[in-house]
């Protein structure tokens, strides 16, 4: 701080003062920085103290788990020596029971009937299998081996200087001792376990013994090892080294029940204490188990440094932790000093980039902004309100008034209206609440939102939603219109149908008129999709140009459309405007450069007479649409209350059909084909019958179009065919069998594949089987057709054209493909004897085939004089009732043996 003086008598500097003062501004600036370290130090203190006292917890838990862990090792094996020694013990105590229940005179006759081979080789087999270690020795009375499992003769050995023989002899030991002694033939050091043999009067006969060494205990020591600086030992109760893992060969046979009173406790009782080793001096963590029935002590030690181990890792990490958090507080902490000088420069440069970042936000929105005070004057007005409404920016700036840029507006002309009423009624309504407006200006329509804001004042915000707008009136429109033909899809359809529909119930009808276009599918399938979609276009815009203005045209999908006729409420009108359809619709197309001739098949249903639910009355009109195909397309139909009966039939008739095929309520007959000139059987034509379980024998011509209609036919043709080939197979093998073939079936590219797997499953020869098609299999894609006619030609089966001369019968097929049968049709059969354009027919029919190497086959012949006809004309076969009705295959194998041995004699 700098303080002015002025130069004159009566006035000086105080320069203590100005410098107190500084000091007391430095204090009160520092304060909180200081209060801030002071709690960094807490917090470092704390840390330091919790680490100090987590390390104290840890190493006393290390300890106590390393003392749990030495506890149950010992008991553990202290359990398992009481089971291994009572085993051990187990023939021992048997000697010592056999002893005391046999009649011995004196000890001298125990001595010497113990002292025989067979006492030999009995041990022997009482210790097998087990080492020479684990040997199983007899002593008499006097101390002397009379007996041993290990070797025969025995050598002369005596104990009676060992204690524990003079124990057991003095009686007084234990029934069974323990005791390690130095073992020349053993080479060391070796843990004898001696039991007192004594007779049925108690008379003292000697001791049966059973020896292992130290190694042999060490050996299961290691396998149960604790690792690092940890052992188990085996002492005497007497506090004798036994055995020891790791091994100390000098210190086995050390007396270590000396010293400490602890030391002592050790072999009186299991304890879990913490002394210094004997061995090597170091602190050692001691836990020690008793056996049961032997003064067998085990001992399990470990150093304090190896139980600690685990401890000192985690103390590490601790000290650790806790210095880095020590050290990261003090990080923390000089940053936060750091960044309070930083502080009042970085907010400064933070506000000035966030008002950049807010002016490039508001300038780059999409929507038009501004933002009035409570005086309605602008304080924010962005980029974009100005471009939307091509305004001035000298005029529309913060200060000036909402009327000034709505005046503004209007001189520019993106405003239409009284500038004072538009402003007063905003100003008022969005005081209140948001409120928000919509208008054209020119050709776009912009979305005005203004809301309320604190203190006084409004946001408003001006979005031009044109482009909006018109992607909602598309989707709208392609949701009620066919996007291929621009008419009103399904769903309008319907709504229009409803509309329609409510009008009648206040009187009047209308007709509702279905329409498929016939054999589009064909189209599709050979000239392609575009070629399809430009004939439908076509189509609508005929359909279009034949109906009033009141009626209304519809795609309903595929080549399905629909009129509903408001102006042919009746049934003259309705008839008029189909055949006007027609007309349209036959004329000639141009499609992508394909001249294309179609046609349709229409139905008509009249509301409401025939259905006054949309359901109903569409049902009806799909119902006689469908009954002009059945009619043979190319024409309409109105619909008939039979025509509901007839679906429902043809329905049931399915439901039956696809019965029929799962349960094989199918069966094939067999009617023979002549030769007009022999007279004899050539072959037979398989033809299908169905016996329905109600209705009896069905005729083909009633199932067979729902088999094609519904796709089954594929099904019921390969059964048809393995069944009738099965069949064939057993006759002579020069009749032949004919099958017929279904356009539908013909389509499928497999057909080929199908017919060599069945002549190869049957075993019946390609040259016996003739299949028969109709010139339908020609007409959609004679292309494709011929490839499967030579597929099937290549195999060997003969070919036969059936029905010929009642379709489109086109020469120019007989030309492209060479079959091997004609076969004429039974209409001009039965007029051959009455006719003579008939027999003219026929004589050509006979004249071509016989021209191009066919052979002819006469359908339908049923008196002698068309026989004789025929015969005259020169046709081939023949096939009738004269000879014989279609029979089933028994009967058929029955006629053949018959015909055959008529023909013999």
């Amino acid at each position: 701080m700098k303080i002015s003086s002025h130069t004159g008598k009566g006035v000086a500097t105080d320069p203590s003062g100005s410098t107190q003062r500084a000091a007391m501004g430095n204090i009160l600036h520092h304060r909180p920085v200081a209060l801030l370290m002071g709690c960094g130090a807490l917090l470092i203190t704390l840390i330091a103290a919790v680490t100090t006292a987590m390390v104290g917890d840890l190493r006393g838990k290390a300890l106590k788990n390393s003392e749990r862990e030495l506890a149950n090792t010992a008991m553990l094996l202290a359990h398992h020596y009481d089971r291994e020694f009572e085993n051990f013990l187990t023939v021992q105590a048997e000697v010592a029971a056999a002893a005391r229940h046999s009649p011995f005179s004196s000890p001298e006759a125990f001595s010497g009937q113990m002292a025989t081979l067979e006492t030999h080789e009995l041990l022997r087999a009482k210790t097998l299998p087990g080492s020479d270690i684990s040997k199983l020795a007899i002593f008499n009375h006097h101390g002397l081996l009379i007996n041993s499992s290990a070797e025969w003769p025995v050598p002369d050995l005596s104990i009676v200087e060992r204690e524990y023989f003079q124990a057991h002899r003095s009686g007084k030991a234990s029934n069974v001792t323990v005791e390690l002694i130095q073992d020349a033939l053993a080479g060391g050091w070796v843990i004898v376990m001696a039991q007192r043999m004594t007779s049925a009067d108690g008379a003292f006969l000697g001791v049966v013994s059973r020896s292992l060494t130290p190694a042999h205990i060490e050996q299961f020591l290691a396998s149960v090892s604790l690792g690092g600086d940890s052992s188990i030992s085996i002492h005497h109760r007497s506090g004798v080294l036994l055995a020891r893992y790791p091994h100390a060969a000098d210190q086995i046979g050390q007396n270590f029940r000396t010293g400490s009173l602890q030391r002592t406790k050790l072999f009186q009782t299991d304890l879990n204490t913490h002394l210094k080793s004997p061995i090597d001096g170091g602190d050692r963590l001691i836990s020690s188990h008793a056996l049961r029935g032997l003064p067998i002590v085990v001992v399990t030690t470990t150093t304090v440094d190896e139980a600690l181990v685990a401890w000192r890792k985690q103390t590490r990490l601790l000290i650790v932790a806790a210095a880095v958090s020590a050290l990261v507080v003090a990080v923390i902490l000089l940053l936060i000093v750091r960044q309070i000088g930083k502080h009042h420069h970085a907010t400064q440069a933070k506000l000035a980039v966030d008002k950049h970042r807010l002016h490039t936000a508001i300038n780059n929105m999409s929507q038009g902004l501004l933002l009035f005070d409570a005086q309605a004057r602008l304080v924010v007005c962005n980029q974009r309100y100005i471009d939307m409404y091509g305004l001035s920016p000298d005029i529309v700036k913060p200060g000036c008034s909402f009327r000034d840029i709505v005046a503004h507006r209007k001189e520019v002309g993106s405003f239409k209206g009284d500038v004072d009423e538009y402003c007063s009624r905003i100003i008022q309504a969005v005081m209140v609440e948001k409120t928000a407006d919509k208008h054209g200006s020119d050709d776009r329509s912009i979305q005005i939102s203004s809301v309320p804001v604190p203190g006084g004042g409004w946001v408003s915000t001006h979005e031009d939603i044109t482009e909006r707008i018109r992607d909602s009136e598309r989707i709208a429109y392609l949701a009620h219109y066919d996007s291929l033909t621009d008419l009103p899809n399904r769903s309008l359809f319907r709504q229009r149908l409803d509309l329609e529909l409510q009008r009648c119930r206040r009187g009047g009808s209308f007709a509702l008129i279905y329409i498929d276009i016939d054999e589009f599918k064909s189209i599709n399938d050979t000239l392609g999709h575009p070629i399809g979609d430009e004939l439908l276009k076509q189509v609508a815009v005929r359909l279009r140009g034949c109906v009033g203005p009141g009626d209304f045209v519809a795609r309903l999908g595929g080549d399905e459309f629909a009129i509903i006729a408001a102006s042919a409420g009746e049934t003259q009108g309705a008839t008029a405007l189909v055949e006007q359809i027609h007309l349209a619709i036959r004329r000639p197309y141009q499609c992508l450069g394909h001249h294309l001739a179609s046609d349709a098949s229409m139905g008509v249903a009249i509301a409401p007479h025939d259905g006054a639910e949309i359901d109903q009355l569409v049902k009806n009109a799909d119902l006689a649409m469908y009954g002009a195909k059945a009619g043979g397309r190319r024409t309409f139909r109105f619909f008939e209350p039979a025509m509901d009966a007839v679906a429902r039939a043809r329905r049931e008739l399915e439901f039956d059909l696809r019965h029929a095929i799962a349960g094989g309520g199918f069966e094939i007959h067999y009617q023979p084909l002549v030769d007009l000139r022999t007279k004899t059987i050539t072959g037979c034509e398989a033809l299908l019958r169905w016996r329905h379980p109600t209705r009896g024998m069905i005729s083909p011509a009633e199932f067979i179009p729902i088999a094609e209609d519904t796709g089954l036919i594929n099904e019921i043709g390969g059964w048809t065919l393995a069944a009738a080939c099965a069949e064939a197979a057993q006759w002579d093998d020069d009749i032949t069998l004919a099958v017929n073939i279904s356009p539908v079936q013909f389509r499928q590219q497999t057909l080929a594949l199908l017919v060599a797997s069945v002549l190869g499953s049957t075993g019946l020869p390609a040259r016996r089987l003739e299949l028969e098609v109709t010139e339908a299999v020609l007409i959609h894609d004679d292309d494709a057709a011929l490839t499967t006619l030579n597929q099937l030609r290549a195999l060997g089966v003969r070919i036969s054209l059936d029905d010929f001369g009642t379709g489109y019968s086109s020469l120019s097929y007989l030309q492209r493909f060479p079959f091997d049968k004609i076969k004429i049709d039974r209409t001009f059969i039965d007029s051959v004897d009455g006719t003579k354009t008939s027999t003219a027919i026929i004589e050509a029919i006979v004249n071509i085939a016989a021209s191009r190497n066919m052979s002819t086959t006469a359908e339908g012949v049923e008196t002698e004089r068309q026989r004789d006809i025929l015969r005259a004309l020169g046709c081939t076969q023949m096939q009738g009732w004269l000879f014989s009705p279609a029979v089933p295959a028994r009967k058929f194998r029955a006629l053949l043996k018959e015909h055959r041995g008529t023909r013999a004699a």
